[in-house]
């Protein structure tokens, strides 16, 4: 597989300038970085609005993750995940320890993360290297369109060894949280 390369600025996701994740911080705390952007391999992004689509595909999966997180584990929505030179905030994620042990700085790694793309494809797609560089055990990018999961297991330096997709139909259980499976047929209802 080859590696993802990183984000280009679009129209869509225009780069606003070239940071580190403790000056990305810094600026934040002092509310000189504007709201819903994230840092990706250097470069701030804005985050895209999300669709109505976008939106009941994360709630669906919330509810589901919820009661299949295993004990232990926190499911975090829309919440940064501290990497090198990154800090994405996956649509969802699972990461191990309580709710306090992140009051002082980002989770650097997690069991499951789920983007979700309507019309992101590409850009969340950039994120696998991330994901990957930080031992993201696995990564779901939910294809709405196309009705499709593409999963993403084995985190191996910068990219991740095993890549598959699933749907549509049939269902699709998570290795990192065993107890969280998908029914695409379900999930993808008209």
């Amino acid at each position: 597989m080859k590696a993802v390369a990183e984000p280009m600025p679009t129209e869509r996701s225009p780069q606003i300038w070239r940071l580190g994740v403790k000056a990305y911080h810094t600026l934040g705390e002092l509310g000189l970085v504007p709201e819903k952007t994230e840092l990706l391999y250097g470069q701030v992004f804005h985050k895209m609005s999300k669709s109505p689509f976008h939106a009941y595909l994360l709630q669906l999966l919330l509810e589901i993750l919820r009661t299949a997180a295993p004990r232990g584990s926190i499911v975090r929505s829309e919440q940064p995940i501290t990497c090198v030179d990154s800090e994405p905030e996956p649509d969802l994620s699972v990461v191990r320890g309580e709710i306090a042990d992140f009051r002082h700085a980002h989770p650097t790694t997690a069991e499951l993360v789920i983007e979700i793309c309507v019309s992101t494809h590409d850009y969340d797609r950039s994120k696998l290297r991330a994901y990957a560089t930080a031992g993201v055990k696995e990564c779901w990018l939910v294809l709405g369109p196309e009705k499709q999961i593409e999963l993403h297991r084995q985190p191996e330096a910068e990219q991740f060894s095993v890549h598959k997709v699933h749907g549509p139909g049939g269902s699709l259980t998570s290795s990192a949280v065993p107890a969280f499976t998908v029914s695409l047929d379900q999930l993808f209802a008209a």
